[in-house]
């Protein structure tokens, strides 16, 4: 973990939050790259679950909701951890984080467990009072749930149907750490799929299978992932089941992502403290029901350590220690990267055309600093899945030489088939020598 941090400071993949002021306790940036290979999860999560199925759809609620929201669902009363505090140092912990009793850190005495509200609380207009308290959401789900009959109302989807959603989430935990793994803002991937009653163990067995596969076609090493069934002590008040895709963590096993059969909890208690209809009318059967819940709820933020951490590798490289992010061309901050092998005028203006023509289709870098050794070494260690070398023979054959990450494969391709040359390699056609005025895959 600790090469992690240091590689995603030192490359501009996560810097500490406010880090001029000291910082702030379990808050992250994303940086330059940081930012485009978290797009490029959300992104790649979007097209799974939303752009390539007909039953789903996206949405995106606000962070503030009215508080009823949070007493119909239950977090007001029951949204809280067991908090004990040391007589000593004064640390707080959660209780299931103790060991022998006593202070994980100075080993004082702690004091009796109580009850602490993981919700932000502020206040909404310009008076302070009861009247105006709201809260920062401390998960996405809920927006769903409330907006049930105007998504039943306006799309007029039969059941089943499911509702997407990514957004900022906020929860006032009381231990945070292993960098971006456990934080105070952080951003969720929900699902909340609708099915009739009965139907219900049958889609939660799909969604498990289908999420699992999801990491596993981004690169994740299945050895790495496992799923694990909640007993039933575990079990939240809401749930008819629940299933955690775990992940090998440099930490240890811990949650990527949990799959719950919510059952109907959610919308009957909404339709109740409402006064609300959360029914859905079935024309073949001629009845209305309140439909039952399946919920794949995702950590962005865990998602992107998940694959960062796997990804990354070091290996002998003659004489020194070759450092490579392994990442899937689909979740790569920078697709290709364009290095003129001088700083000569041709050379760079050739460069900067193909930098130009590609960047209007994927994030590309350009650089013409150092060696080409040390410029294909930074493009290793952010990622990159490609290097695009401009050369002297460049000017007159009309061709570049095209290097694959992994492999440090090398091959001689025309500019004219550049392009369609990336969509195909890309989309992860095997990296071997075509002839000159081979088949390419026409690009766009």
């Amino acid at each position: 973990m600790e090469k992690l941090v240091s590689l995603s400071r030192r490359r501009g993949f996560i810097f500490p939050s406010s880090e001029i002021y000291g910082g702030l306790s379990s808050c992250w940036d994303y940086g330059p790259l940081g930012v485009e290979l978290k797009r490029n999860v959300k992104q790649a999560w979007w097209q799974a679950v939303v752009q390539k199925r007909d039953d789903m759809m996206g949405l995106d609620t606000s962070i503030l909701m009215h508080p009823q929201v949070w007493a119909a669902s239950g977090h007001l009363e029951g949204f809280s951890d067991p908090l004990v505090e040391c007589k000593g140092c004064h640390l707080r912990w959660r209780v299931d984080e103790l060991g022998d009793g006593n202070c994980p850190s100075c080993g004082g005495a702690l004091t009796e467990p109580r009850q602490f509200n993981l919700m932000f609380k502020t206040s909404m207009g310009p008076v302070e009072d009861e009247a105006s308290v709201v809260y920062l959401r401390p998960e996405t789900a809920q927006g769903i749930f409330v907006n049930f009959q105007n998504i039943v109302n306006t799309t007029r989807k039969k059941l089943p149907f499911g509702v997407a959603q990514i957004g900022k989430a906020f929860r006032n935990e009381i231990t945070t750490g292993n960098f971006i793994f456990r934080s105070r803002e952080f951003e969720q991937m929900e699902i909340e799929y609708f099915v009739k009653p009965g139907a219900d163990k049958e889609w939660f067995d799909y969604w498990l299978k289908e999420r699992f596969s999801w990491y596993v076609n981004l690169g994740i090493k299945k050895e790495n992932l496992r799923l694990r069934e909640h007993g039933k002590e575990e079990l939240a008040h809401y749930a008819r089941a629940c299933s955690d895709i775990d992940y090998l963590f440099p930490m240890g096993w811990s949650e990527l992502e949990g799959i719950a059969n919510r059952g109907n909890f959610d919308l009957a208690q909404h339709a109740k403290s409402s006064n609300e209809s959360m029914t859905y009318f079935d024309e073949e059967e001629k009845e209305h029901f309140i439909p039952y819940i399946i919920e794949p709820s995702a950590g962005v933020d865990r998602s992107v350590l998940a694959f960062l951490v796997d990804a990354y590798d070091e290996e002998l490289d003659k004489d020194a220690i070759r450092v490579v992010l392994r990442l899937h061309p689909a979740l790569a901050p920078i697709k290709a990267a364009i290095l003129p092998l001088s700083k000569r005028e041709p050379l760079i203006k050739m460069a900067k055309e193909l930098y130009s023509d590609l960047s209007q289709y994927w994030m590309i870098s350009y650089d013409d600093t150092q060696s080409i050794g040390r410029r294909y070494r930074r493009q290793d260690e952010v990622g990159t899945p490609f290097c695009i070398t401009v050369d002297f023979e460049s000017l007159e054959d009309k061709q570049i030489t095209i290097r694959e990450r992994n492999s440090m494969k090398q091959i001689r391709v025309p500019i004219d088939k550049l392009s369609s040359v990336l969509v195909a390699k890309l989309n992860g056609e095997p990296f071997e020598v075509l002839p000159n005025g081979g088949s390419y895959r026409l690009g766009f």
